[in-house]
Parts: C-alpha cells; sequence; structure tokens
C-alpha cells in the first residue's frame, strides 16, 4: 500500500495508522521479548554457575578470587567504551536530522524512540560502571594507603595491586563521565522532539485562514474543477483497469466477497444467537440487552472491517490501483468503515424501532431523532475527510479543502445545537409514546458549548481547529460510547447472581458443577476483565484520534511494561507479573509434592496421621518459601535490599513482635518434636479437647462441645500439657457403683465384672477388676475399672454398663442406697405455746414444717443437722 506524506491530518493516520502501528509494536515486542527470553536464559545459567563456585573450595577456585571478577568487570568496561563510540554518532545524527526542521510527525516519533532507547542503554551502563567504581573503592581502602617513606615496604603484590585499580578506575571515571553525558544528550534531545512536536501540533490547529464570501466563490469553482478531473481519473483508470487489468481485477473482487461471505457467515454462525434480537422472547433483561448490543455492534462492525482490509489488500497486491486512485479508495474504505460502526453502535443504544432493546430511557420520537442526528454527523465527518483526500490526491487548490472543512464543521456544530434543545427524555409517569423531558443540564451545556465553538472558529478562520474538534465530537465520543456499553457490561455481569444466569455461567455449572459462590467470583472475574479488555481497546484508539502516533503508544507501553522507576528502584509489571507467575507455579507444584507424598508414600508406608501431617506441614511452608524466593528474583528484586527490612523486622521483634516470634518458634518446636499431633486428646489450663489442626502460629483445639479453641503455641511449651493419646488410644474407665449394706459384697463383683467382660471394647488385657473401697456412710463402695483400645468409646461403653448394672441389680434384688438424713428441731415452748402443742399432737407433722422457717426467722429455733446410721448397720441405734 503506498502511503504519501501530507502535512495535514489525514483520516489514513485513524484507520490505516493503527494497522501498521500495531505490526511495528508487535515486531519490536516479539524482538524484546526474545531477547528478554534470552537474558533471562543466561542469567539462570550464570546463577547456577556462580552458585557452584561459590560452594567449591577455596583451593578448586584458584588462589585468589580477584581474577574472575576483574575479567566480568573488564569485559563490562570494553563493552561500555564500544557502546559508547555508537551512541554519540546516533545522537550526533538525530539531532542533526531534528535541526534540519522537519514536519513528518511520524518521523519524529521515530526520532524520540531512537534517543529514549540511546538514553536508558545509557544510563544502564553507566550503573555499571558506577558499581564498578563502588568495587575499586571497597578493595583500595581494604589495601590501605600506601606507607610512608619512613615506615616499612610493602609487599610488591599488594603495590602493583593498588595501581592497577588505580590506573583503572581512572580509566572508569573516565568513560562513566563521557557515559553520562552522552545520555544527558539523548534525553535532552527526546525532549527537544516532543517540544517540536507539541509546537507542529499547535501551528497546525491554530493556524488561521481568511474565510469570505470571495474565498467560498473560489473554492466553489475550484470544487468544479475538482470534480470534473476526478471523473476523468477514474474513468481513464476504468479504461486501463478493462484493458490490461480486467483478470486481476476480477479475482480481487471474487477474493473480497468469498472473504465477505465468510466472515459473515462466520459471525452469524459463532455469535449469531448472541446479536440476533429475534432470538429472545419476552422481556429483555439489561444484561442481555447490554450484551446483543455488544455483540451486533462489534461482529458486524469487525466483519465489515476485513472485508474491506482484505479487498485493500488484493487490490494492492494484484496492481490493480494506480497512485492517484489508491488514495481515494483506501480512504472510502475507510470513511465507510467508520460510518457503519456508528450507525451500528447507535442502532444498538437508541434501538429506534424496538424500545424494549433500547439502552437509554428515551421516547421513540426522541430515539430516531438522536440516532438520525448522530449518523448525520459521522456521515458528515466522513465526507469531509473522503473529499479532503481527494483534493490532495487531485492537487486541488488549498481553498478547496478549507471550504469543505468549514461547512462540514458548520453543519456539525448546528447538529450540537438543534439536539441540545430536543426534549426526547421519559420522565416519572412517562412512557415511551409520551416522553417529553429535557437531556440532562450538564449534557445540554456541552451540546451548546460545543456547537458554538465549531461555529465561532470556523466563522473566525481557524477552520482547522474547528475540524479537529468535529472529528474528536463524533470519533472520539463513538469509542467513548463503546467504551462506557463494555464498562456497563462488565458492571452488569459482575453483579452477585448474574453471571449464573448467563449462557457461559450455565455451561460452567453444567461442564465443571460450579456452585453459587464459585460462578459469582467467575462473574466478578469477567467483569473486571471486560473492564480491562474496554480501557486495552479504547484508551488507544482515543489517542490514536487525538494525533499520538502508534510509536508514542508502543513506547509509553513498553516502558510501562519493562521499567517504572519508583525512587531508585525499577520496577518492571512484567517482571511483577513473572515473579507472581513464578510465585504460583512453585505454589501448585508445593501442593501437588505434598498431596502425592501423603498420598503414595507415606499413606502406603501407614505412617501416623500426626507424622504425616506435620511432614506435610514442614514441606508446604518449605517449598512457599522457595517459591517465595524465586518470586521475588524473577520480579527483579534485589534480595541484598532485604537487608534493611530485615532490620527493621529485628527492631520490631525487640519492641513487640515478641509474642509473634515467640509463637512461631514454638510451632516449629512443636512440628519437630511432636509432643502431640492432629487427632490427639490433649488437656491445657481450662481447655480439653480434640487437636484438629497444626501451624506455625497456633494449634487449633475442638472440644468435645464442638467449639474451635485456637491456642497459642507458646502455651504449650511454657506450660504443662495433658496428652491423652501421646503413645496410644489406650484408657482406663471406671464407674463407682454403691449398693445397700444388707447386700452380699462378692456377688456385687462377680455381677460387675460378668457385665464388663460382655462389652466387646472392652480389653482382656489389662484384665477388667472390682476394687471394695470404702464402707460409706449410707453404702459400700465399689468401683469397677477396665480398659479400652479407644478412648473415644468410652463414653458409650459406660453408658451401657451403667445401664446394664441398674437393670442386672433390680433383677437380684440388689438395692442401691440413698443418702438419709433425720432433722432434730428443738423449740422454745415457753416463746411459743402454740406451737409446742402442734409439736406434741399426732396430727402436727404439717405444723412443724409450715412454721420451721418462721420460728427459724425469729431465731426461737434452732436446727442441727447430723447423719443417721442405717438400722441393719452394727452398733447403730434407732
Amino acid at each position: 500500500m503506498r502511503r504519501k506524506e501530507t502535512k495535514g491530518m489525514d483520516v489514513r493516520l485513524m484507520f490505516g495508522g493503527l494497522m501498521d502501528g500495531r505490526r511495528v509494536f508487535d515486531g519490536l515486542v516479539r524482538d524484546r521479548r526474545q531477547r528478554s527470553a534470552m537474558a533471562a536464559i543466561m542469567a539462570m545459567v550464570l546463577f547456577l554457575a556462580g552458585g557452584l563456585l561459590s560452594a567449591m573450595p577455596a583451593a578448586a577456585q584458584g588462589e585468589t578470587t580477584s581474577p574472575a571478577p576483574v575479567a566480568i568487570q573488564a569485559s563490562t568496561v570494553e563493552q561500555a567504551r564500544a557502546e559508547l563510540e555508537k551512541w554519540k554518532a546516533d545522537v550526533a545524527a538525530i539531532a542533526k536530522q531534528v535541526e534540519a526542521g522537519g514536519s513528518d510527525d511520524v518521523q519524529l516519533v521515530d526520532l524520540k524512540g531512537r534517543a529514549d532507547t540511546i538514553a536508558a542503554d545509557a544510563a544502564a551502563a553507566n550503573t555499571k560502571l558506577r558499581t564498578r567504581l563502588d568495587q575499586i573503592k571497597t578493595r583500595l581502602d581494604a589495601l590501605g594507603a600506601a606507607p610512608a617513606d619512613d615506615q616499612p615496604p610493602e609487599a610488591s603484590m599488594v603495590t602493583e595491586e593498588r595501581n592497577r585499580l588505580t590506573a583503572e578506575r581512572a580509566e572508569v571515571n573516565a568513560i562513566a563521565g563521557e557515559v553520562e553525558s552522552t545520555a544527558t544528550n539523548a534525553a535532552q534531545i527526546s525532549n527537544n522532539i516532543t517540544a517540536v512536536r507539541r509546537a507542529l501540533f499547535a501551528a497546525t490547529l491554530f493556524k488561521r485562514t481568511e474565510v469570505s464570501a470571495q474565498t467560498l466563490g473560489d473554492a466553489s469553482s475550484a470544487f468544479l474543477t475538482e470534480l470534473t478531473n476526478l471523473n476523468n481519473a477514474f474513468s481513464s483508470w476504468a479504461s486501463f483497469v478493462w484493458n490490461y487489468k480486467r483478470l486481476p481485477m476480477f479475482g480481487a473482487v471474487t477474493l473480497s466477497i468469498m472473504a465477505a461471505l465468510l466472515f459473515l457467515v462466520g459471525g452469524y454462525r459463532f455469535f449469531g444467537s448472541r446479536m440476533d434480537r429475534r432470538a429472545f422472547t419476552g422481556e429483555p433483561s439489561y444484561l442481555r440487552r447490554l450484551s446483543v448490543a455488544f455483540w451486533s455492534t462489534m461482529v458486524q462492525s469487525l466483519s465489515l472491517f476485513l472485508f474491506l482490509v482484505t479487498s485493500a489488500f488484493f487490490l494492492d497486491n494484484f496492481n490493480v490501483l494506480r497512485s492517484d486512485i489508491a488514495p481515494i479508495l483506501f480512504g472510502a474504505m475507510a470513511i465507510t468503515g467508520f460510518v457503519y460502526f456508528v450507525s451500528r453502535l447507535s442502532y444498538a443504544i437508541f434501538a429506534p424501532t424496538q424500545p424494549e432493546w433500547r439502552l437509554l430511557k428515551v421516547s421513540n420520537k426522541g430515539a430516531h431523532t438522536l440516532s438520525s442526528a448522530v449518523l448525520l454527523m459521522a456521515l458528515v465527518n466522513g465526507l469531509d475527510y473522503l473529499l479532503g483526500t481527494i483534493s490532495e490526491t487531485l492537487y486541488s487548490p488549498l481553498i478547496v479543502t478549507v471550504a469543505k472543512s468549514f461547512l462540514a464543521s458548520i453543519i456539525i456544530g448546528l447538529i450540537l445545537l438543534t439536539v441540545s434543545f430536543l426534549r426526547p427524555v421519559i420522565g416519572e409517569g412517562q412512557d415511551y409514546e409520551t416522553g417529553n423531558q429535557r437531556l440532562p443540564r450538564w449534557l445540554v451545556i456541552l451540546l451548546r458549548v460545543g456547537g458554538l465553538i465549531l461555529i465561532g472558529a470556523c466563522l473566525t478562520g481557524y477552520v482547522g481547529l474547528a475540524r479537529f474538534l468535529a472529528t474528536q465530537i463524533v470519533a472520539t465520543g463513538a469509542v467513548l460510547a463503546t467504551m462506557y456499553i463494555g464498562i456497563l457490561s462488565g458492571k452488569a455481569i459482575s453483579r452477585q447472581g448474574a453471571f449464573a444466569e448467563s449462557l457461559a455461567g450455565r455451561y460452567l455449572a453444567r461442564r465443571f458443577g460450579l456452585g453459587v459462590v464459585a460462578l459469582d467470583q467467575a462473574g466478578l472475574a469477567a467483569g473486571l476483565g471486560i473492564y480491562a479488555v474496554a480501557l486495552a481497546f479504547g484508551v488507544p484508539l482515543i489517542l490514536f484520534s487525538w494525533g499520538f502516533q502508534p510509536g508514542d503508544i508502543e513506547s509509553w507501553a513498553y516502558r510501562l511494561l519493562t521499567g517504572i522507576t519508583v525512587g531508585n528502584a525499577s520496577i518492571s509489571l512484567i517482571g511483577l507479573f513473572g515473579g507472581v507467575l513464578v510465585f504460583a507455579i512453585g505454589y501448585i507444584i508445593t501442593r501437588w509434592f505434598q498431596k502425592w507424598l501423603d498420598n503414595n508414600v507415606m499413606a502406603r508406608g501407614q505412617v501416623d496421621a500426626g507424622v504425616r501431617n506435620s511432614v506435610k506441614t514442614g514441606i508446604g511452608y518449605l517449598g512457599i518459601a522457595v517459591a517465595a524466593i524465586f518470586g521475588v528474583s524473577s520480579a527483579g528484586l534485589n534480595l541484598s535490599s532485604l537487608a534493611l527490612v530485615a532490620s527493621a523486622l529485628s527492631v520490631g521483634i525487640g519492641f513487640g513482635l515478641q509474642n509473634i516470634v515467640s509463637n512461631f518458634v514454638s510451632g516449629l518446636i512443636l512440628l519437630v518434636e511432636r509432643p502431640f499431633k492432629v487427632g490427639d486428646w490433649v488437656v491445657t489450663g481450662t481447655t480439653e479437647g480434640t487437636v484438629k489442626r497444626l501451624s506455625v502460629r497456633a494449634t487449633e483445639i475442638e472440644t468435645f462441645r464442638g467449639q474451635s479453641i485456637i491456642v497459642p503455641n507458646s502455651e504449650f511449651i511454657n506450660s504443662s500439657v495433658g496428652n491423652w493419646t501421646h503413645r496410644n488410644r489406650i484408657m482406663r474407665a471406671e464407674i463407682p457403683v454403691s449398693v445397700s449394706y444388707d447386700s452380699d459384697p462378692q456377688k456385687v463383683m462377680d455381677i460387675l465384672l460378668e457385665l464388663v467382660r460382655a462389652q466387646p471394647p472392652v480389653l482382656r488385657n489389662p484384665e477388667p477388676h472390682v476394687e471394695f473401697l470404702r464402707f460409706g456412710d449410707f453404702s459400700l463402695d465399689f468401683e469397677l475399672r477396665f480398659h479400652l483400645a479407644d478412648l473415644s468409646n468410652g463414653l458409650g461403653v459406660k453408658n451401657a454398663l451403667r445401664i446394664a448394672i441398674l437393670q442386672r441389680f433390680r433383677e437380684e434384688g440388689i438395692d442401691i442406697p440413698f443418702p438419709q438424713r433425720n432433722l432434730n428441731i428443738h423449740v422454745e415452748g415457753d416463746a411459743n405455746p402454740q406451737m409446742l402443742a402442734a409439736l406434741l399432737s399426732e396430727e402436727g407433722d404439717k405444723a412443724v414444717v409450715a412454721h420451721t422457717g418462721a420460728a427459724s426467722s425469729e431465731k426461737e429455733a434452732s436446727k442441727s443437722e447430723k447423719p443417721t446410721e442405717p438400722k441393719d448397720k452394727p452398733g447403730a441405734k434407732a
């Protein structure tokens, strides 16, 4: 495709330049990616080699370690010296081209990129040289100053080393100064180019042209001549094609039509159900309306755009177009694609014939009017640029282009003013037919100000400024509207429960069995992805329309991804992403290895569950630490800079982090010594329960009531801990039993042993036994003692034994006594003769009970309580 240099703004800069810039950007990024990959591989090799050399004994490395770094640094110095001359020559050439007064913005962008690259490379080389200077200074300080005349002479080797380092320091200082000066000059030239581009842009916009009736009359005559020349050019080109290029023309048209059919059929085949409103029934939701608007606009516009691109490609490569026809035809294709995109966008937003699919609350009449106004502005602006391209190609007078832009800007300004007076909004209590509210006040002000600025700029002669503003109103407005739809779509799909109702959500739920929470999180991620895509495509298009070149976008993107300077540190987004990716991979590998080791090695070896948990936990912490180290290194962060953080952390430990560090160290001790493990029944302080999880900070204990208690690890180290299952899960259980004094003790013991031996969980070794404990106040006290293989069975076995004992005792006639008490009450008879009479009567028992409280409160009676022996106990009195 032939490109013609122009001084003004060309529509090809907006559409064709986007493709050229994308190809340049992809090529540069691909080359830089390859270089980055090779550099990463070499760095890994050097890292491993350095680690091996550092691990070797000193004798294996040689008598001294200085030759290796000297050779490396000498190579750095030689490389900087070799690159310095090239940098100087390039800087001089760039400065000469800039001083020559170049007005091509694309060329200036390229020169600026070259200057920035030289400045960055020189700055990096200067950093390496300064590092070498610091090493030389450290070495000289270690050697010390030369001995004075009255001091003993030093070894010749030390003198030679000092002299060599001094000479090298002088050489490195000289080279570093020149490199720094070159970097400064390159940066200064880059700033000068930016100033030149800004001046050219301002001069183009604010150039004033005399506009009068005579000027417009001369432009009309010149325009008629231009139409005649255009007709002659296309007629001669048609005759040329028919006579000499008939077959290539037919082939190009055929392939273009086939490509169009392929794009359209493929688009409808894969996205037809998502962009055809007839495929949906009922009242569409807001998310569905946004989805249909997006897919219908993007798929159809992209299909036409790709058709136009392939048509231009085939026509150009088949040599069908002439140099005076190609720019006009390509401009017409670009304008056609732009106008079609605006028409599809306005139709998707306003939906003049289908109000249920409308994205804005406007009436039917307002939707028709607004859609027509937007389409008319796009058409007028596109025709302006197309006619400008025709005038430039046919070498028409400049006044013709000025007159066309004047009329186009006036028309667009009048359209903006007209729209500001419309009343298309649906108000409260209105519908699609009766809506007649004004537009929002801020929008009305913007429309009127924009229209007045366009008309005023044209009338005062600043036609270039008016044309630029009119283009931004149409082009930038279309891009912003598309971005807004994308952002609304992302917001709608990230709402809680919205993604689960979408086609993608139902597919994920059906294919992978995702639940509500997982689908909601996927919807949030999808919404963020839509935001990123909308910004990634919208922002560059807006920048292109405002006059920025692809080189500018490439430079900013590369600088953003590869180097952001924060203080003295340079942070790379690609490096950070790579570091996060390396850490994620290391984390996944660690979890996989934990699972594999637990299920395939320790499980087959029948390793204790506590040991398995300790090993898994230790491997997990070790793997995460290694992954973090590799991730930080991959992100480009210097691990030596963490020394300051470590020192600050040590101060923090001394002041306020003692408990955290104590718990951490205690956790490591618990994992190594294993005084208890997961599943053990432990008792510490007031906490008793089963260990559920061990970590380096705290231990989770679940009580028998289901409560989880988080106990700091230091409490297990600094206090006594009871572990019921430390060695095994065998437990001794006791059941106290009391019988009356008239029972046979031996029979009771035999019954208890019989019942306990009938329980399967009870161990036969140690053998259960019964202890005759004591002669109690009211009973004979026994205790049944037995051992269980698993203490978790204790409650169930005890419960079953108690029931069996109670039933058997009832069958055998053995009584289980309860405490007995005799209550003796002494009453002063003179103080209360009525109560004394009641006590002496046979029917006064209830009265005594009723008046006991009153007698006690009046301190007229004293009560004494003492146990009464059973009648059948030897020596007892009735």
